[in-house]
């Protein structure tokens, strides 16, 4: 389970994250420490078969408009939160022209997609979505991988509202990406849970 890391009165920093163990990844969200196990295997997989059916056609532009940046677990830096990492997100690239080569994204992603899994549910539904919505993303997907569900939310007016939910579709047209057609079931397949 995510669990605030720091509870001094100071703001986390860039130092914390790097005196977490091996075994932990963290997290700064509005200047506090949330330390997490790293994703297992299961939930890697699902976020890479994500990454991959989104990047080739909308980053590569292979089959599709191109036009984004999709990147895994990037790091990016926002006023009061140094480290926020995702488990896959996107930036149009009319927003973000290059990647930075030597320091975080500062720019708010168009797109991001969490994976929940029973450790990182909590976390994510009262810490995450909120700061997302905040910061301004403008699409949020939400990949549940006990209901083998995608649930897609897109923000209007500083609030979430459900745009639909994926489960067994083999040519599913998914906001922001509509322009290709998406084999969802099979981002299932390999998910032993």
């Amino acid at each position: 389970m995510a669990v605030p890391a720091v509870t001094a009165s100071r703001p986390a920093t860039m130092a914390d994250i790097d005196a977490l163990p091996a075994d932990q990844k963290g997290e700064i969200i509005d200047g506090v420490l949330y330390a997490m196990t790293r994703p297992r295997a299961a939930h890697q997989y699902l976020a890479r078969q994500v990454a991959t059916d989104v990047s080739v056609p909308f980053d590569r532009a292979h089959g599709g408009p191109g036009g984004w940046w999709i990147l895994p677990e990037p790091g990016i830096e926002l006023p009061g939160s140094p480290e926020v990492s995702p488990d896959v997100a996107g930036w149009r690239r009319e927003r973000l022209l290059t990647l930075p080569r030597d320091r975080s994204i500062n720019v708010v992603p168009d797109w991001v997609c969490e994976v929940m899994s029973p450790t990182t549910r909590r976390h994510h539904y009262l810490v995450k979505r909120p700061f997302y919505a905040r910061v301004g993303v403008a699409y949020l997907w939400e990949l549940n991988s006990d209901d083998q569900t995608l649930t897609v939310y897109h923000l209007e007016n500083g609030h979430w509202v459900d745009v639909g939910a994926f489960a067994d579709e083999t040519a599913a047209r998914v906001p922001p990406f509509e322009g290709v057609a998406f084999d969802v079931k099979a981002w299932w397949l390999g998910d032993a849970g």
